[in-house]
Formats: C-alpha cells, sequence, structure tokens
C-alpha cells in the first residue's frame, strides 16, 4: 500500500451534455438538427497538511446545493489535510448567443406580423432582440451532473499527486533512517568503552588520595570503594537501553513505511520518542564521541519531523 502526502493540486474540466434542438417542420416526429456547445464545469482542489480532515469549499451560487455531495466524496477519499475545492462554471464561447433555430424564426415572424397588422406603426425586430428572444427562449443547461463528474476527476488527480509526493517524502525518510541507524551502532561500542575509562579513573583517583592520606586506607579497600563508585556511576551513565529502545522505534518506522497507508499519526509519535531517546543519550553521555552522535541524531529527527508532518 502506497504512502500519501498531504500537500497536492489537482484541477480537471468536465462537459455539460450538449443540447440538441428538433425541427418539428419535418413530418410528424422532431428530428434533431443541431448540437449547441453547453460549456462546462472546471474544478481545483488543494491541499496541505493538518491534524485532521479540514475540507472548504469555494463555489458558485448555482453550485451551493452539491456541498453535501461533494463533501461525501472528499470524505470517502481522503483521511487527513487541509483542502479545498473550487467549482466555476466554464461557458462556451458561443453560449451566450444561440443559434436561433427555424422554428422560433417561424415564431418571431408571425407574431411580427400579427403586432404589425394590428399596430402599423410598430417598428420591426432587430437582429439584437431577435437573438435576446432566442436565448430567453434555450433551456438553462443543468451543470450539476458536470460538476460532479468534474469534481471525481480532480479527487483523482490529486490522490495520484499525493501518492507521488507519498512516495518522495518515503525515499527521504529512508535515507535519514539509515543515518540513524548508523549513528546508533557507532555509539554502541562506545558505552562499554565510556564506563571502562570511567572506573579507570574512579581508580586512580582513589589511589592518589590514598597517598595523600598517607597510607591509612589499605590498598585494597581503596580499589574495592573505588570499584563500587565507579560501578554505581556507570548505572547513571550507561545507554544501552536507550539505544536499544532508538533502534526497536527506527525498526518500526522502517515496517510502517513498507506497510504503507495512513501512517502519518503513528509516524509523528515515534518521531517524538526518538527524539526523547536522543536527549537522553545526550544528557547522560560521558563521552565526547556520545554527545555528538547524540547532536547529531537530533539534527537527522528533526529532518524527519518535518516530513513526517506532511504524511497522511
Amino acid at each position: 500500500m502506497s504512502v500519501y502526502s498531504m500537500t497536492g493540486f489537482a484541477c480537471a474540466v468536465a462537459s455539460a451534455p450538449d443540447h440538441v434542438s428538433e425541427n418539428p417542420e419535418d413530418g410528424d416526429s422532431p428530428t434533431p438538427v443541431r448540437k449547441s456547445a453547453s460549456g462546462g464545469v472546471g474544478a481545483e482542489l488543494r491541499s496541505v497538511n493538518s491534524r485532521f480532515l479540514d475540507l472548504s469549499f469555494k463555489l458558485s451560487d448555482e453550485f451551493r446545493g452539491l456541498e453535501p455531495a461533494l463533501r461525501e466524496l472528499l470524505t470517502a477519499s481522503f483521511k487527513r489535510g487541509k483542502i479545498e475545492l473550487r467549482l466555476q462554471p466554464q461557458r462556451a464561447a458561443d453560449a451566450g448567443w444561440p443559434m436561433p433555430q427555424p422554428d422560433q424564426l417561424h415564431t418571431l415572424a408571425r407574431l411580427e406580423g400579427t403586432v404589425q397588422n394590428w399596430l402599423p406603426k410598430a417598428g420591426a425586430l432587430s437582429v439584437n432582440e431577435v437573438l435576446t428572444w432566442c436565448r430567453t427562449a434555450t433551456p438553462t443547461v443543468k451543470l450539476e451532473d458536470a460538476a460532479l463528474e468534474s469534481a471525481r476527476q480532480c479527487i483523482e488527480a490529486l490522490r495520484e499527486a499525493r501518492e507521488r509526493e507519498g512516495g518522495r517524502l518515503v525515499g527521504i525518510l529512508k535515507d535519514k533512517l539509515k543515518g540513524l541507524q548508523a549513528l546508533a551502532e557507532q555509539a554502541t561500542p562506545l558505552v562499554p568503552q565510556a564506563v571502562l575509562r570511567q572506573q579507570e579513573r574512579f581508580i586512580q583517583k582513589y589511589q592518589d588520595a590514598l597517598v595523600a592520606v598517607g597510607g591509612t586506607i589499605t590498598p585494597e579497600a581503596a580499589q574495592e570503594r573505588a570499584l563500587s563508585e565507579a560501578a554505581a556511576y556507570a548505572l547513571r551513565i550507561d545507554v544501552d537501553e536507550e539505544l536499544q529502545r532508538l533502534k526497536a522505534h527506527l525498526d518500526e518506522i522502517a515496517r510502517l513505511l513498507k506497510k504503507g497507508g495512513e501512517v502519518g499519526k503513528r509516524l509523528d509519535f515515534l518521531i517524538q520518542e526518538l527524539h526523547r531517546e536522543a536527549n537522553t543519550l545526550g544528557s547522560k553521555a560521558a563521552a565526547l564521541e556520545l554527545t555528538q552522535i547524540s547532536v547529531e541524531m537530533k539534527v537527522l529527527i528533526e529532518q524527519m519531523r518535518e516530513q513526517v508532518q506532511n504524511i497522511e
């Protein structure tokens, strides 16, 4: 299953059905004589990251009644993200002035003749008046179906765009994972070395103290006390448990990226846990090398966090 990003953009246009005009003069049954282009509907979807699914609609007045159906389409396709849908009618260039039909012109001529018979001084109809009458007499084309179709096409295009972006995010996260795993492997052998060095320092300090007090404490007692203090300190600086938990979190992140689906919230939680382990590693580090590794880990984890916030 793919990993989806929450950011993306898509647009689509769906054409409205052509309007078929009929000629009633050719026999008893009407026959179509032409098709007039009715335009279409353009849809745009913009998506950015969000903790939840946040939908907003920018619709012209004729599409306000479609909002429940559009909301249902979006909620069925997306789970997270702030998504804005825009719908605008796109009329054909000649849709405003349809071609006058013979039946319309015959009707106008008959009406004009009737009026002029009764009112001889009435002026003849102008071309603009004829076209205006034909436009108002033409049935209004309904664009609801075209609007829904354009929204469906746009949703599918946005899903594909979010999937492509999700694939790129997965590649980035896998590179960061490799870096963190390499740092964890570098830190693992440094832990016992740091503990051993600290034990040697304690023993040396107790031997120096024994010399300073003039031998009032036996060497065996001093060494036993030094080893006891070193063991207690070793427990405080031991970060092996933190490294093991960090490695477990890295393995879980790799598993989720391979699994795909709605993994954004889970990944966000694991990133927080990684940050906590890296902080603990830095605070307990008894060696400069471990401190440097902790800093590098936190840089990589922060870079991962920025990418994970865009995953659905």
